[in-house]
């Protein structure tokens, strides 16, 4: 992105500088692509860049280099991080980038790049969320938009604490999302899916905008509702009700990791060359993903 508001396009940009304080340089195998790097664009979101620079608050990498005080890790360890701000002022969608070592965990020997590329944001949001809404074996929770890279995470993390999960999807994702641990999928096509489930949830968890509202009168009394489309419904019956928004966190990061290499965490990632990024980001931003998660590779 050469300039705030203009479209996403290739670029040639200037190698990072080398890694200050703290931080390390790595060289990038995978990048994530999601919704949320459209904020980057308007400046809804602000992550640090100075443009000309690279869109991308999430990847997997080798380190090549680190900065003065870093310990935790030594050139040639592969890593994955959420990072944002972007202290070396641009992002993961590019060969090298700089980030800070204390928001990176070590990659597992059996995640390849494009795995982990895909883990960050999605699983920090859903595992963030989750420990949020703070629900025990045997409660229930609904999650709107469970087909996504966020909610397909939240389903399995929830499933694998004993929690019954209802999910909104399309028809399509069914089948996939029962596999996953859903206890029951219905279509958000169908506008009046909220009729059609039973309510009394004690926790909701809104992915798709639009849906909180119709989410709440779902929830029991006394329940909780985490919306992570800012659009969290005013407090009612007791209900807690709130936007969340993620952090960088390496030690949650380091045990989904390790969830996801050895199996018990499932991930759809679809690998792209770096040169298809314009057309990712416009295929993620419209909602035309089908459920996958797009990273992409450097040549």
């Amino acid at each position: 992105m050469s300039r705030a508001g203009t479209e996403v396009a290739l670029l040639e940009l200037p190698e990072p500088s080398s890694p200050g304080p703290g931080q390390i340089l790595l060289a990038v195998e995978a990048a994530g692509v999601g919704p949320w790097d459209v904020l980057e664009i308007d400046a809804s979101w602000d992550v640090g860049l100075r443009l000309p620079a690279a869109l991308g608050v999430e990847g997997a990498g080798k380190v090549l280099a680190v900065g003065a005080g870093v310990t935790r890790f030594a050139v040639g360890d592969r890593v994955l991080a959420h990072e944002a701000p972007l202290p070396g002022g641009s992002g993961f969608w590019a060969e090298r980038v700089v980030i800070n070592a204390d928001h990176a965990a070590a990659c597992p020997s059996g995640l390849d790049a494009a795995h982990a590329a895909a883990l960050p944001v999605n699983g920090l949001t859903a595992l963030q969320a989750l420990e949020k809404l703070d629900l025990s074996r045997g409660q229930r929770l609904l999650i709107t938009n469970g087909g996504g890279g966020t909610g397909a995470l939240a389903i399995q993390l929830a499933a694998a604490q004993g929690i019954e999960v209802t999910a909104t999807a399309s028809a399509s994702a069914a089948e996939r999302l029962l596999g996953l641990g859903a206890m029951e999928v219905v279509d958000y096509h169908d506008p009046q899916w909220s009729t059609k489930v039973r309510g009394e949830f004690d926790a909701a968890l809104t992915i798709a905008t639009g849906t909180a509202a119709p989410a709440l009168p779902l929830v029991r009394d006394g329940g909780r509702l985490c919306s992570l489309t800012s659009d969290a419904p005013a407090e009612e019956r007791g209900i807690t009700s709130w936007d969340l928004y993620i952090e960088p966190d390496a030690a949650q990061l380091a045990r989904l990791a390790e969830q996801a290499a050895d199996g018990s965490l499932k991930l759809a990632p679809e690998p792209l060359p770096l040169s298809e990024g314009p057309a990712a980001f416009t295929q993620v931003v419209a909602g035309r993903a089908g459920g996958k998660k797009l990273v992409l590779v450097p040549a």
